[in-house]
């Protein structure tokens, strides 16, 4: 049984990582997965995220069909993920400042921000069907936001994870709950590591590891 706020350990398969209940923490060990992949840098309401975005659903979906085209079935597509982090010195004492408390996430520069757009994919999607799926797309929905899709393997390793229901600027409490209950479990914190970063030490969270998994109710979602 999980109570309010306890952190457990735990290694779960891809389809249980997005199934998060409220008010509860877990720390959760992500294996290496697959992913659909565009990098960029920014504010998260910015054209350039945007299409990155439609390239990733666009590819995925086209992915998708051509899976159940040739073996009879596929998963469904899954979720969008996104990395955030930021790498100037002056953001990275406010991000430690929002995870303290001290300050939200109004107080960031959004255009210094960097971010990875993700959309996970099954083992079956290899480089041959990546490259179908984007040819596809891009002769039906021409962008240049199709050319910086890539089919990556990253592993996250563990991480914090907590669900928020709210829009953006309601997510402060969350995070500070996410970074108490790191500190608790007798984690240290690494709060500006990129998905490029390596990480020395068996008791470092990523930064990125540090997930918030959101519902916008402002956005009606």
């Amino acid at each position: 049984m999980h109570e309010r706020g306890v952190v457990t350990t735990t290694s779960l398969d891809p389809a249980a990582l997005y199934r998060v209940r409220k008010d509860r923490i877990d720390l959760v060990d992500v294996p290496e997965l697959g992913y659909f992949a565009v990098d960029g840098a920014g504010a998260p309401e910015a054209g350039d995220f945007a299409a990155a975005i439609q390239a990733l659903y666009g590819v995925s979906y086209a992915a998708h069909f051509l899976l159940r085209k040739e073996r009879g079935d596929a998963p469904g597509v899954a979720p969008l993920e996104a990395l955030w982090w930021v790498e100037d010195p002056e953001q990275q004492q406010i991000v430690a400042a929002i995870a303290a408390g001290w300050a939200s996430a109004a107080d960031t520069d959004r255009d210094r921000w960097h971010w990875r757009a993700m959309v996970h994919q099954p083992d079956a999607v290899d480089a041959d069907v990546a490259q179908r799926a984007v040819a596809q797309i891009r002769a039906k929905r021409p962008s240049p936001a199709l050319d910086r899709v890539r089919l990556v393997r990253w592993a996250e390793g563990r991480c914090a994870q907590l669900l928020h229901i709210g829009p953006y600027d309601e997510e402060a409490p969350s995070i500070v709950r996410l970074h108490r209950a790191i500190a608790e479990a007798g984690f240290r914190r690494c709060y500006f590591a990129g998905p490029y970063s390596v990480l020395d030490g068996e008791d470092v969270l990523r930064a990125a590891g540090v997930e918030l998994l959101w519902v916008d109710t402002a956005a009606g979602t």
